[in-house]
């Protein structure tokens, strides 16, 4: 699709990145960067997931291979996201770029990008001249957001796992073209921006917290028959409910930004809070007013709490 406004001084070219002729585009512009975004989670549509799959790996495969013959790319910069940490109930309260996954992403995005990333990590073996970064983004949401995440907070009700209240976080897409802007050029010292960075707004936010925010009433369901749940969404189209997605809505995952502010040098504008209020904003109206349900689930926690107190005074009195 040819962009919709003006470039400036770039020329937009149209080209396959799973055929070899990506690397004609890039010897005969004299190309210098490299910005690979086209690593995608939706497998809903045209193909489904065996496109995308080959879009994500087979394409990568093919502008790595382009990149390396190339004589004059300098930077190459990745998008991709902190799923290739999975969502294991062991995991640590907080992920580094260094932090090994307790469970290797079995199927689906994570495991795509789990292989791009292992291409990307060989690329920059064999061509150590070439600045690599690669940029591990958390759920993107904004207005306008697109994507299975986005989908999911989209539901009338939504579906959670019964007993699980997972820490999500988000970045905003702003500030992804932002980061991306950093990453891109040149930096003050040769390693600034070489390496893997955790990209993610400040704070996280409880699936909870999401939905009252929203407005939507949550409907809990147990474990076993969530991917039940899941097929009979993917079945009518309304969101792509994968097994990654419910790993990572029943254990959540958090990061650590450190490397992105200490080495990258970025400060993203929108913290994980501010960053879903944005979106929220985007969505049509909830069931249920945010303030009104926030509300209502105080006052049961109260009163749970109320009737916790009373029970455990109770046991005192009569022990």
């Amino acid at each position: 699709m040819e962009p919709a406004h003006d470039l400036g001084g770039a020329e937009f070219v149209h080209a396959d990145v799973r055929r070899p002729a990506i690397g004609r585009v890039l010897a005969e512009h004299a190309v210098d960067t490299v910005v690979h975004l086209d690593v995608t989670g939706t497998p809903l549509g045209a193909g489904g997931r065996t496109a995308v799959k080959e879009t994500n790996v087979i394409g990568t495969l093919q502008l790595l291979g382009a990149c390396q013959k190339s004589s004059t790319v300098r930077r190459l910069v990745i998008k991709s996201s902190t799923s290739v940490y999975g969502s294991a109930p062991r995991d640590p309260a907080v992920f580094t770029e260094t932090t090994p996954p307790k469970s290797l992403p079995s199927g689906g995005f994570a495991k795509d990008l789990v292989e791009v990333e292992g291409y990307v990590r060989g690329f920059a073996r064999r061509r150590p001249d070439v600045a690599v970064c690669v940029l591990r983004f958390a759920n993107i949401l904004g207005p306008r957001a697109d994507s299975p995440l986005a989908e999911f907070f989209s539901l009338p009700v939504v579906p959670t796992v019964f007993g699980y209240d997972p820490r999500l976080q988000f970045v905003h897409e702003d500030d992804v073209i932002d980061v991306l802007g950093i990453a891109l050029h040149e930096p003050r010292r040769a390693t600034l921006n070489s390496g893997t960075f955790n990209v993610a707004g400040d704070g996280v936010l409880l699936l909870s917290q999401c939905a009252r925010r929203l407005g939507r009433p949550t409907l809990p369901v147990l474990l076993p028959a969530v991917t039940w749940v899941g097929s009979a969404l993917r079945a009518v189209g309304v969101t792509d409910f994968s097994p990654e997605q419910i790993r990572l809505l029943t254990h959540g995952r958090v990061v650590s930004t450190v490397q992105m502010r200490e080495t990258l040098g970025f400060e993203p504008s929108f913290t994980t809070a501010e960053a879903f209020a944005d979106f929220a904003r985007s969505r049509p109206p909830g069931l249920l007013p945010p303030k009104t349900l926030a509300g209502a689930v105080d006052r049961v926690e109260a009163s749970l709490g109320g009737a916790g107190r009373r029970a455990r005074s109770g046991a005192g009195e009569g022990a």
